[in-house]
């Protein structure tokens, strides 16, 4: 709530600190003293629209504090966390304003934007009968002041769960719907491209084998040539194996006269006999070998060309085709599986939708049942706020499916009709002044627990009534000054004589020159301005003794 009101130097009032308390307080005063002085220097303490001419003749400056005890989950401080702005144990707010018309805004001492230091004002005081399109006059805040009214935040939250769950698939399927129409720009490249190359089927290390090979082949003659003559020394009548042969038997009959010394000598003839041997055998196997058709020369020759000509085509080395060819694979089987993953997902978002049309249908339903009692509370508030040919109505419209959101599929307004058979429109536009001020005031006694904004000022919320109706203001503004703080600008002794705190407004001569002075009211000063406002210039005996009915009619 509001606690406190720190003015300097803003049209009439030079310097002026004001204390309030909870419940509700009237600010009375003749016309003409100030008292819209006093809301326009609370407006621009709140972000509303500054002008120079706030500024006191003669002063550089205006300047406005407002103080405010909130609670801890109240939505102002969200908004500073949010920010990252200090959050003390008070909230003050402060706008100062040059004679030049430049503003400055300030939260807790820290410099922000106007547009800031509005949002957060919107959160802390709605202003009735000053200010167009704020609080219950905006129409973006009804549909929530209705759940509130009938309780229905659990199936709201339901909904709002359910529209996030809805929009997170949503989100998922249109990122895995990107990646698969990039996939698909690549998939018949992937599928031709990984069929080539599973029918070329190359191997490891395949480019040197078949290179070796077809070396070879093209010397097939010489090699053939070499080995055969490589043969003949081997293994020929006159070759080293016979040769070997024949020098080991000859050794072998005078070896046991050599006392052993032939021995090594055997044993070094042997050896080189067998390898001799070896040697002969892989020269037959190189000859069976190159002894091939001719015919697997061209073979080899279109092998190796088509192995050089796809490394060209994809860019990589021969030996790097294999890895290709399991790379281009791999992807073609993710791309075919994101075709399916992207129809599971799809599934999934068009069960989400329904689920979530579900919620916010069952939201809908809710609240068109609430709207009879809404209607009829306050319906029954309007006739003893001399409203009694006007018409309320809660509309619930269907939103088009663009503008569903958490919140559900509705769009919620409240809307009246002053005369009959008028028909119906939105609050500001139908009703104006003192009327209008009645109707917020119909309206908060009924939703009073479904706002957030802890503090209301209602102006001249009596204008053009008296008697049995201003006594109806004054009750249920007392009766909503017990659920919240309530500050009224006020011109009627019933309504005055309801408040728990009394402020007179005056002006008065000070250094020559007119000042605005504000005045909290102990019970016999407040005794006198209710017996004032009763009689006028001159208050008298009776005067004074109304005033002590009025003010004992005041429930305790």
């Amino acid at each position: 709530m509001l606690i406190g009101l720190s003015i300097r130097n803003v049209v009439l009032i030079e310097q002026l600190d004001i204390s309030f308390g909870g419940g509700l307080c009237a600010l009375t005063g003749e016309t003409g003293a100030g008292k819209s002085i006093l809301l326009d220097a609370l407006g621009l303490a709140l972000g509303a629209r500054s002008d120079s001419a706030l500024v006191r003749h003669g002063a550089d400056q205006a300047a406005v504090a407002a103080e405010f005890d909130l609670s801890d989950d109240h939505a102002a401080l969200a908004l500073l966390r949010d920010r990252d702005l200090d959050v003390g144990d008070t909230l003050l707010l402060r706008r100062t304003v040059g004679s030049d018309g430049r503003s400055r805004a300030f939260v807790n001492d820290q410099p922000v934007g106007v547009a800031l230091l509005r949002e957060i004002g919107e959160t802390l005081v709605e202003i009735h009968g000053q200010f167009d399109n704020t609080g219950l006059l905006n129409p973006r805040t009804h549909r929530d002041l209705l759940d509130g009214y009938a309780g229905l935040w659990h199936r709201a939250d339901q909904t709002a769960a359910a529209w996030r769950a809805w929009r997170r698939l949503e989100e998922e399927c249109a990122e895995a719907e990107a990646k698969a129409s990039e996939a698909r720009a690549e998939v018949d490249y992937l599928r031709h491209a990984v069929a080539e190359l599973e029918a070329l089927a190359p191997e490891p290390g395949e480019e040197d084998t078949v290179a070796e090979q077809r070396s070879i082949l093209m010397h097939r003659e010489k090699l053939l040539e070499a080995i055969e003559a490589a043969l003949g020394a081997v293994g020929g009548e006159d070759g080293a194996e016979r040769s070997f042969g024949t020098a080991s038997r000859h050794l072998q009959r005078v070896a046991d006269k050599a006392g052993g010394r032939i021995d090594p000598i055997l044993e070094a003839i042997d050896r080189a006999a067998a390898e001799t041997a070896e040697a002969a055998a892989l020269l037959q196997s190189l000859n069976a070998d190159i002894d091939l058709d001719v015919g697997e020369l061209e073979k080899l020759e279109e092998r190796l060309f088509a192995l050089r000509a796809a490394a060209r085509k994809y860019g990589v080395d021969i030996d790097a085709l294999p890895a290709l060819r399991d790379e281009l694979a791999g992807k073609l089987l993710l791309v075919e599986g994101q075709e399916e993953s992207l129809g599971r997902l799809a599934k999934q978002a068009a069960m989400a939708r329904d689920q979530y049309r579900e919620a916010a249908k069952v939201l809908t339903e809710a609240r068109r049942q609430a709207t009879v009692d809404l209607d009829r509370a306050i319906a029954a508030e309007l006739p003893p706020l001399k409203l009694e040919k006007a018409r309320f109505e809660t509309s619930v419209a269907a939103l088009p499916e663009a503008e569903w959101g958490p919140a559900g599929q509705d769009r919620v307004a409240f809307q009246v009709a002053t005369n009959p058979g008028a028909p119906l429109g939105p609050l500001n536009r139908i009703a104006s002044g003192g009327e209008l001020a009645r109707f917020m005031l119909a309206l908060k006694v009924v939703l009073a627990r479904s706002g957030t904004v802890p503090t209301l000022v209602f102006d001249e919320v009596d204008s053009g009534i008296s008697g049995a109706v201003a006594a109806a203001v004054g009750e249920r503004l007392d009766r909503l000054g017990r659920q919240l703080q309530v500050l009224v600008v006020t011109h009627s002794p019933q309504v005055a004589a309801r408040a728990g705190r009394h402020l007179r407004v005056a002006k008065a001569a000070a250094g020559g020159h007119t000042v605005t002075t504000v005045q909290a009211l102990e019970e016999g000063e407040r005794r006198e301005e209710i017996a004032r406002m009763l009689s006028g210039a001159e208050v008298t005996d009776q005067a004074r003794a109304a005033a002590d009915t009025l003010i004992a009619a005041r429930p305790a």
